[in-house]
């Protein structure tokens, strides 16, 4: 088993990673928080596909648990079902001892994240991410919200969970897509501070994409020691921390103006890497060669569903980001691969111009 330890307050916790690790969920949860009742937040599909295996788990360790249902998708992922989630817990009995159990992607963890945080002020949290994109990022650093019309992610609260178990052989009954949506938020991570992940993408792109274990695990293992280091030097998001926030910029404006319906939030991301890897070459933040290295990695792991950018849109959704401060909107842009900067004051129709070539980028990186 792998192990990765995030130093936070007012305790740190593991991530623990291993094939096969759902199955020993229980004895690992009794480890970490002792037999208590457990209220398993999940999505229909994910009960159906994993769920007798984890009660199974949990069952045989002495801990009572039951589920509770949230719909599937991201425009679900409101303070509605929060209060709904709450109410219900309530009714069944849950008080400041239950433990709240993340099971599902990083819409579920963002929701039953936030619910933990809230509920009698406050309860203890347990992430089973079963997509890529929340065993590398949504699972680990205790960031919890829900969105509101005007933007993404802008009620929230931090509420580090107390243990955090990733199993790669969830990931088995991933389509497509929502696979190659985490690949992207690993890839973030090797361009913003590690650059021998991103030499894993360039070098073991088809192994990936073939759900190799081995690549796979040692993938997932590396970008969560980046989300880890990163989360552990600014837990709250003061400084390092918001170069996790690479791609998000423009991303979350993209996944806005679709009503979060045409974009999975890692395909978000990877047009919003796109585009501040084209600012930071404009602004001649970032080397052209290193800018193209980038863009190819990013179409090496297939195609995006289109984008149709309305300008004057994306740009008031920019003003609204929860990143902006003091009516700048920050950008995290890669120096090279391996760094990234925060930088603020990018002139506007630097971003224009962005904005209205981004549907040719990711053809460029096809082509390059």
């Amino acid at each position: 088993m792998l192990r990765v330890r995030v130093k936070t307050d007012p305790r740190a916790y593991e991530v623990r990673i291993a094939s096969g690790l759902l199955e020993a969920a229980g004895r690992e949860i009794v480890h970490a928080v002792g037999k208590r009742r457990c209220y398993i937040i999940t999505v229909p599909r994910v009960q159906r596909l994993w769920g007798a295996t984890l009660v199974r788990s949990l069952t045989k360790s002495g801990l009572r648990a039951e589920f509770l249902t949230l719909p599937d998708g991201e425009r679900f992922k409101r303070l509605a079902a929060v209060e709904r989630l709450a109410a219900t817990m309530v009714r069944r009995g849950a008080d400041r001892e239950s433990v709240v159990v993340a099971f599902g992607g990083g819409v579920v963890g963002d929701v039953a994240g936030l619910v933990a945080a809230l509920y009698m002020r406050g309860v203890d949290l347990i992430q089973v991410p079963t997509t890529l994109l929340a065993q590398v990022d949504a699972s680990v650093g205790g960031k919890t919200a829900v969105n509101l019309p005007s933007g993404k992610n802008l009620v929230g609260a931090f509420h580090q969970p107390r243990l955090v178990l990733v199993d790669p052989a969830v990931l088995s009954t991933l389509s497509v897509r929502e696979f190659r949506a985490g690949l992207y938020e690993s890839l973030k991570c090797g361009v913003i501070r590690n650059p021998a992940l991103f030499g894993m993408f360039e070098k073991h792109n088809e192994r990936l994409l073939a759900r190799d274990t081995r690549a796979l695990t040692k993938v997932i293992h590396a970008s969560i020691r980046v989300k880890a280091e990163v989360v552990s030097a600014d837990e709250r998001e003061q400084g390092l921390r918001r170069i996790l926030n690479f791609g998000h910029t423009i991303g979350h404006a993209l996944e806005a103006e679709g009503g979060y319906r045409r974009l999975l939030h890692g395909e978000a991301v990877a047009w919003g890497m796109m585009a501040a890897t084209s600012i930071a070459e404009e602004i001649t933040l970032l080397e052209g060669r290193q800018a193209t290295r980038i863009l190819r990695a990013i179409a090496a792991l297939g195609a995006l569903p289109r984008v149709r950018v309305v300008v004057d849109r994306t740009l008031r959704r920019l003003q609204a980001d929860k990143k902006t401060r003091g009516g700048a909107v920050h950008f995290v842009l890669p120096a090279e691969i391996g760094r990234a900067e925060i930088v603020a004051g990018i002139p506007v129709p630097v971003i224009t111009r962005v904005l209205r070539r981004l549907p040719e980028l990711h053809a460029a990186g096809v082509a390059a």
